[in-house]
């Protein structure tokens, strides 16, 4: 507003210094006298004004029209003119128009559209890196991959497109899935450009693809420079990357630079499981037990975990089960309302035959949150307190289509895992794994988790293969369906008589009913080859009980009853020596002795 007032005052006073200057003339009366041709012309002073403009406006008019002469003399010479000059706007404008439409049909998905446009472009410019591009893109467009490859190669003899060839060319391995060649590519781009964030990613993704841990926690550390990583990602990816690399290192037989690069891993991210439980092994190896269990013990207060309970039992491996049960209190107090806490606290106390206590750290879990480890505690208490062969088969029964409970599922897919890794198997995501439990009910009883091999095996396959026997037997005209070995398929075979088994050695537990026998206490015996003498077992009941069969179990066929329940899907896969099957007839032992 001030500056338009401004500029109306000092068009006014301009005006008026003219008029004032043209009155002054007026009045001062002098004249100006010009003699031509023997005439006199005598002009006032405002006369001589216009005059004076009129002489200066006849002299810029020649100029101007010998300037032109002179440019049409050098037009017919051939050299560089105006009209050239003129030629040439006309033909950049053109260029320019080709351009731009050329890009707007790129943009719009219209690649032969985009391939005229671009070549009419570079037919009226004369700037290859610019219509070279547009082309490139528009034969990307037009689905013509081999043009845009050679107009990329081209590319690359300027200095100025370059890292745009590179670039061109590392998306195209990308799409054929050439991933060493696209490494290369990205590693040369990075070094015309290492602030490139694009190429930063890239080349990030196919180094973690490529096991390149090095050069990624390289690339991390040069994102984090630049402020594109929070501190936290940073810290948790490079601990992953360096256990990665702990790993590699310690397979090639460097167990030194191993443990000091898991110990760096799991100062960088005490949560990441697999640092810590790797660190640990270091330090038990250093024969340094005091800081084993201080990082296993810190990882359980973020993130319990049966690996770590396996790693803070191999500390003291040789104590006895009373003696692991006070060591262990320091770790359970770490995390103790936990659900893996209380399940690790009642394996520990079947293990030291405490089974009330067993059944109190279990709590209600088998009720409200049933799995195959928490209904496979409950056997072993039951079992442990004397309880029915039909209780305890009930239980097991229960645990064949229960949850398999947390496994390495990728937070990206949803694939599920059976151990740990940087990047899933699925998708690729690089640190998608999380301890949990699936969230599909397909995908929960895919894969055992770890710590089911820490339970106190009780009870073996053969207990819950007896669901299968009390099924209804076909009529001897129907053929038995069964299982061939190293197959998945159900094939019908004929019935064929068992033959009689010879005499062999048995193991009898010398034990007082209802007590868990331990190895000292069995007894090698010679058994008569009779189906009804079968191996013994410690139970309070003499008779046998019928065994609780599920619905589905006691209404499907034998068909699919064989198909449902086989011996690799049961809870106990490993029976340890100790531990005979129970069986139909079984006696008591250790009464007639």
């Amino acid at each position: 507003m001030l500056l338009s007032a401004l500029k109306i005052l000092i068009f006014f006073a301009i005006v008026l210094v003219v008029t004032l200057g043209a009155i002054q003339l007026s009045e001062m009366g002098h004249t100006l006298r010009v003699v031509y041709g023997g005439i006199e012309y005598t002009l006032g002073p405002v006369q001589a004004l216009f005059a004076l403009i009129v002489l200066l406006l006849l002299v810029w008019l020649v100029v101007r029209v010998l300037g032109a002469f002179v440019a049409f003399i050098r037009f017919i010479s051939g050299d560089e003119t105006a009209i050239n000059r003129y030629f040439a706007r006309s033909r950049e404008r053109k260029g320019y128009e080709a351009l731009s439409e050329g890009m707007l049909a790129v943009a719009s998905g219209e690649g032969r559209l985009a391939q005229d446009k671009a070549a009419r472009a570079a037919k009226f410019l004369d700037q290859p890196h610019i219509t070279d591009l547009l082309a490139a893109q528009a034969a990307e467009v037009a689905g013509d991959s081999a043009k845009a490859n050679e107009i990329y190669r081209r590319l690359l003899s300027d200095d100025r497109t370059r890292f745009v060839g590179i670039r061109g060319l590392m998306r195209q391995k990308l799409e054929q899935g050439d991933t060493a060649t696209a490494l290369k590519l990205a590693e040369k781009a990075y070094a015309l450009k290492p602030k490139h964030s694009e190429i930063q990613n890239t080349l990030l993704d196919l180094q973690t693809k490529e096991h390149d841990w090095k050069g990624a926690r390289a690339i991390l550390k040069e994102k984090r420079k630049q402020g594109e990583m929070p501190q936290d990602v940073h810290m948790r990816r490079d601990a992953v990357m360096a256990l990665q690399e702990a790993s590699e290192v310690l397979a090639e037989g460097n167990s030194i630079s191993a443990r000091e690069a898991a110990i760096s891993a799991n100062r960088a991210s005490p949560d990441l499981i697999p640092a810590a439980v790797l660190a640990a092994q270091s330090y038990i190896q250093q024969k340094d037990a005091r800081n084993a269990a201080r990082v296993l013990q810190k990882t359980w207060s973020v993130r319990p975990h049966p690996s770590i309970a396996a790693t803070y039992a191999e500390i003291v491996p040789d104590e006895t089960p009373a003696a692991r049960l006070r060591r262990f209190e320091e770790l359970m107090r770490q995390n103790p309302d936990h659900e893996e806490t209380r399940l690790l606290r009642a394996e520990l106390l079947i293990a030291a035959e405490d089974f009330p206590g067993a059944r109190r750290a279990l709590g209600d879990l088998a009720q409200k949150h049933p799995t195959v480890r928490s209904l496979s505690i409950l056997a072993a208490v039951e079992r442990g307190e004397g309880a029915d062969d039909a209780v305890v088969r009930g239980i097991l029964a229960r645990a064949l289509v229960a949850s398999r409970g947390p496994q390495w599922v990728c937070d990206k897919c949803h694939n599920v895992m059976a151990d740990w890794s940087p990047v899933c198997d699925s998708c690729g995501g690089f640190d998608t794994l999380t301890w949990r439990e699936p969230d599909t009910p397909a995908a929960r009883g895919t894969i055992v988790p770890q710590g089911i091999e820490m339970l106190p095996l009780i009870v073996g396959t053969s207990a819950a293969a007896k669901v299968v026997r009390r099924t209804p037997s076909p009529t001897p005209a129907e053929p038995v369906v069964e299982h061939l070995p190293g197959t998945t398929s159900m094939v019908p075979v004929p019935p064929e008589p068992e033959p009689e088994a010879p005499a062999q050695p048995v193991e009898v537990a010398d034990v007082a009913p209802g007590m868990v026998p331990r190895e000292s206490d069995y007894r090698t015996v010679r058994a008569p080859a009779d189906e009804d003498n079968e191996p013994a077992m410690t139970v309070t009941d003499p008779e046998p009980v019928a065994v609780p069969v599920p619905p589905e179990v006691v209404d499907a066929p034998v068909e699919e009853t064989a198909k449902t329940v086989r011996e690799s899907d049961l809870p106990f896969s490993h029976v340890p020596p100790d531990v005979e099957p129970p069986e139909e007839d079984a006696k008591i032992a250790g009464k007639n002795r």
